[in-house]
């Protein structure tokens, strides 16, 4: 209730006299601690106050402790277009990036006298710092996640196909007391392996393959994600060189993270790498065709960036993804991903399964 209070209070140093409309379900979560699939929240200068139904009544007014409750019997934004009316208000600012057309759509109709005012990112922006207690948060579900992980991989079966080990993987999440996978999880064997987000398929792992899996859990409400690569016997010299260049970018990127430093410079310290090192003529940077990594938290992908051209500024707090790749249409895929906490002098990775190839 604490961190929800000081989250209510940073937002509102910002508010003044320009109330804020929170739509998205992950915001109103940050700010009050209501995990309800249906809300909506009003945050003026002195209060805040949570909009929901029925079904969430008890849920809400033992979660949301910090704000004030408002059930409805059904869809909840009448009673929040009323109490806009009852406070006069004149603006109203809206979560631009988050809102769908009907909501704004319809308070447009239902507030005449009420200037909507889009804004971008206002509490996600807030979100990107983590709190002490959301970084220990962040690593139960990384050690969740490296645990299940772990499992699956100990009793791989070359008869499974890449379908059945993604479900392996999530069954051994939930097993160890996750909410959910964070995403589709991924398994790519072989070629299959350079799409980038391959969805797993309902052939058999290929033996002596390059194996790509990229999983996540959700514990507590927040997120892991890693990548590791396995091959069911010896994939080759040509394609551990790969796996190879790929560490070492992954590395570079990780010692440059430390408060202060551009997005765009770990990003770039990944590619080049990758520059030098190529491939029946093509240098594996070319073959890197996503960012190096993303902020995470309470979803899967937030704040900030850590991609070329970015140059926000890493601040102690930020917890961000690691995760270069190169994919060779037609050969393998490789990527490798850690999960990473900016400290006050430089950085300390989360993730606690070695990132090494590992073959079985």
């Amino acid at each position: 209730m604490e961190d929800h209070s000081n989250r209510l209070a940073a937002l509102r140093s910002g508010v003044r006299d320009q109330p804020l409309y929170v739509s998205a379900l992950p915001n109103i979560r940050y700010l009050t601690g209501f995990t309800g699939s249906a809300g909506h929240l009003l945050v003026t200068a002195d209060k805040a106050t949570l909009f929901t139904d029925s079904r969430y009544s008890s849920q809400a007014r033992e979660q949301a402790r910090c704000a004030a409750v408002r059930i409805s019997r059904g869809d909840a934004r009448p009673v929040l277009v009323a109490e806009a009316k009852k406070l006069r208000l004149k603006r109203l600012r809206f979560e631009a990036n988050r809102i769908d057309y009907g909501t704004y759509a319809y308070l447009n109709a239902e507030l005449p006298r009420c200037r909507l005012m889009p804004v971008d990112s206002v509490v996600e922006k807030l979100r990107q710092i983590k709190s002490a207690s959301e970084i220990a948060a962040m690593r139960d579900s990384l050690a969740l996640n490296s645990a299940a992980y772990e499992d699956v991989v100990n009793r791989l079966d070359a008869r499974w196909s890449e379908a059945e080990m993604a479900a392996e993987l999530e069954f051994a999440m939930r097993r160890r007391g996750a909410e959910g996978a964070a995403f589709p999880t991924i398994v790519a064997s072989g070629e299959h392996g350079a799409r980038p987000h391959a969805e797993p398929r309902d052939q058999r792992i290929e033996p002596r393959a390059l194996v790509v899996v990229d999983q996540g859990a959700i514990l507590g409400g927040y997120c892991s994600d890693m990548t590791r690569m396995v091959a069911l016997g010896d994939p080759g010299a040509a394609q551990k060189a790969l796996v190879q260049a790929v560490l070492e970018a992954q590395a570079a990127a990780i010692d440059a993270i430390r408060p202060g430093v551009e997005c765009r410079t770990v990003d770039g310290r990944a590619r080049e790498v990758l520059k030098k090192t190529n491939v029946g003529g093509v240098r594996l940077d070319e073959l890197f065709v996503h960012s190096t990594g993303h902020g995470l938290g309470l979803e899967i992908h937030e704040g900030p960036r850590i991609a070329p051209g970015q140059r926000q500024r890493l601040r102690q707090g930020m917890v961000v993804t690691v995760e270069p790749g190169v994919y060779l249409e037609g050969l393998a895929g490789v990527r490798i991903e850690d999960v990473v906490a900016v400290t006050a002098s430089g950085c300390e990775v989360l993730t606690g399964t070695p990132r090494e190839l590992r073959v079985l």
